[in-house]
């Protein structure tokens, strides 16, 4: 575990940038991460926690310790201060070709009475490859493990290839479990009902489809939630219980959707980017019957992560969203009001940002992904003095 190094960054703004000129099906760009020392960022004090291999994504626990996801399958417990870390045992094999592997990561509501850890991962079945989701029961000590695991919930169907797993995962305030399933790059599983691909997910706890989903009596799967999504990865509660969502877009278009109940958020039918070989996408227009994003990006960010900011130590970005780029290299904010919102600031990491999260004490905590050949990091980020 390397020491903590901290730098006071100056005050800057970057402009979002990406060439976008190539399919995502790996998540990678050419260029190398410069070092953090290189970073410029506005007001942020930043300290570098801890290094990881290709992590994706983390969740802390009550006492400030955190579980943190790494794509090649291991599953970390990792304390307060990032200084020491334990493997916790008892995750499933995961398929980490491409965009798979061991996903996202979350409690349960009462992981206090019932210790219950939910993950997300990529596997590979005689069907094909799919995102499924599991829990297991959480036991702490020298040798962390999970217990009684169990795959409750897996994507239909399973198909070839290795790209837009999405499998994020939130709670609702009312015990509801939420769940991102990305088309898998096949474009019409988005608009067939049968299907879970390209959909946003309401199930209860346990894993089977919640009751009163949507859209169960026009024949659609009954877990879904709304659908006509791309690459789902980043979903978040606000404090008012709305539902935010963010998604890569193709060649261009990005997008932050306020989700809602039976929605067809349009892909692949319109998106305000267009195909990777030139192909155009009718853009998002009134009438159209798809609902439009709230927010989007050309030139791209290609988001990673999403948390909604609670505003204890900048008040001033209280209920905003907070996203990481990957090829953008970036941390970007969304100004959230009621249930508008529109682009805020965008600065410079000089690396690509996977995940989101923030802290007990109202800290941003960032996962750099480590791709491109180099050691992904842990960053803790606050005010500058």
């Amino acid at each position: 575990m390397p020491s903590l190094r901290s730098s006071l960054l100056s005050l800057a703004f970057l402009a979002a940038c990406s060439d976008g000129t190539g399919p995502d099906n790996l998540d990678l760009d050419s260029d190398n991460p410069e070092s953090l020392s290189e970073t410029i960022a506005a007001g942020f004090s930043i300290t570098e926690v801890a290094d990881f291999n290709s992590p994706w994504a983390m969740t802390f626990l009550p006492d400030g310790r955190m579980l943190v996801t790494e794509k090649a399958g291991t599953l970390h417990l990792v304390s307060a201060d990032g200084t020491q870390r334990k493997t916790v045992t008892g995750t499933l094999p995961v398929s980490s070709a491409g965009q798979g592997g061991l996903l996202d990561v979350v409690l349960h509501p009462q992981f206090a009475q019932n210790r219950l850890v939910y993950f997300s991962y990529s596997e590979s079945r005689s069907s094909g490859k799919g995102v499924a989701l599991a829990r297991g029961t959480f036991t702490d000590g020298t040798s962390p493990s999970l217990a009684n695991v169990q795959v409750i919930f897996r994507a239909t169907p399973y198909v070839s290839g290795d790209g837009h797993f999405s499998g994020r995962i939130a709670f609702s305030s009312d015990g509801h479990l939420f769940f991102t399933n990305g088309d898998r790059q096949k474009f019409d599983p988005a608009q067939d009902p049968a299907a879970t691909l390209g959909k946003v997910l309401r199930l209860n706890d346990d894993g089977t489809p919640a009751a009163g989903n949507p859209l169960a009596a026009r024949g659609f799967h009954p877990a879904v939630w709304s659908y006509g999504h791309r690459n789902l990865l980043g979903i978040a509660f606000d404090a008012s219980g709305n539902l935010w969502e963010q998604e890569m877009g193709p060649q261009g278009g990005d997008e932050v959707n306020l989700v809602q109940p039976g929605l067809n958020y349009g892909w692949p039918n319109a998106s305000n980017g267009s195909h990777y070989d030139g192909r155009d996408i009718p853009d998002h227009r009134a009438g159209d019957g798809y609902e439009p994003p709230k927010v989007w990006w050309n030139p791209v960010i290609s988001p990673g992560g999403l948390m909604v900011y609670s505003g204890k130590l900048w008040p001033e970005w209280k209920g905003d969203l907070f996203i990481g780029g990957l090829s953008s290299k970036s941390l970007v904010r969304v100004d959230v009001n009621g249930t508008s919102a529109s682009k805020g600031d965008q600065w410079n990491m000089n690396s690509r940002i996977r995940e989101v999260e923030e802290g007990p004490d109202g800290s941003i905590w960032l996962l750099q992904d480590g791709q491109s050949g180099s050691q992904g990091k842990l960053l803790r980020l606050r005010p500058a003095p």
